[in-house]
């Protein structure tokens, strides 16, 4: 996939996942159905950072604005379940790090998510965060608009979870449509499939 970066925004490298960690991290400290899975904020960062290292950035597309923003992308022939060896480095975090259950929520949250994942090629935006202090500075629409150039010049749609009701009318202003609600497990708040289909260039 072919994408135009701007000025403030770079591709992310496999030495950048704990910084990816720790920006989403600490992006998701309020995020309703991840305090419902882990807990504690405690679990956020290690796991964020290991998903990316594990995931994001063998198979997918992240970057970085500067030190205050980062997304972890991923086209959806090139999802992937996570491996045997960074299962094994979860279950600790989620053990010491979460709070009791926080091994069941995970695993099925994991597993409702993928059912409801939609079939159809599209572009999978995972995360997109800010820090505190970058928050209202622009980095949200810097950081999503040279991959919504990318899908609409490859005509892909983009699906999203929006797992926090206060960024549905962000996703909305890019473009985003809700598909349906779902819960991840027994009385988790609900999670928001998000899709937007590929406009003409000339009319984004």
């Amino acid at each position: 996939m072919e994408f135009d970066l701007p000025s403030g925004l770079r591709n992310a490298g496999p030495a950048d996942w704990r910084l990816i960690g720790d920006i989403t991290g600490e992006a998701f400290e309020t995020d309703p159905v991840n305090l419902w899975i882990f807990g504690h904020t405690t679990a956020l960062k290690p796991t964020f950072a290991l998903l990316a290292q594990a995931i994001y950035l063998k198979y997918g597309i992240c970057h970085l604005a500067g030190e205050g923003g980062a997304t972890m992308w991923i086209e959806s022939q090139n999802r992937q379940e996570l491996g045997l060896i960074p299962t094994l480095r979860l279950l600790p975090i989620l053990m010491f790090k979460g709070s009791q259950g926080s091994i069941f929520r995970a695993l099925k949250a994991g597993k409702v998510m993928d059912q409801n994942h939609p079939k159809d090629p599209h572009l999978y935006l995972f995360t997109i965060g800010t820090r505190k202090d970058a928050r209202g500075t622009g980095l949200g629409k810097l950081m999503m608009a040279p991959m919504k150039a990318a899908a609409d010049k490859a005509r892909l749609p983009l699906y999203l979870e929006n797992s926090n009701p206060m960024n549905t009318g962000f996703y909305q202003s890019h473009g985003f449509e809700r598909m349906k609600l779902f819960e991840i497990g027994p009385g988790a708040p609900p999670m928001e499939a998000m899709w937007r289909e590929p406009r003409d260039p000339q009319h984004v």
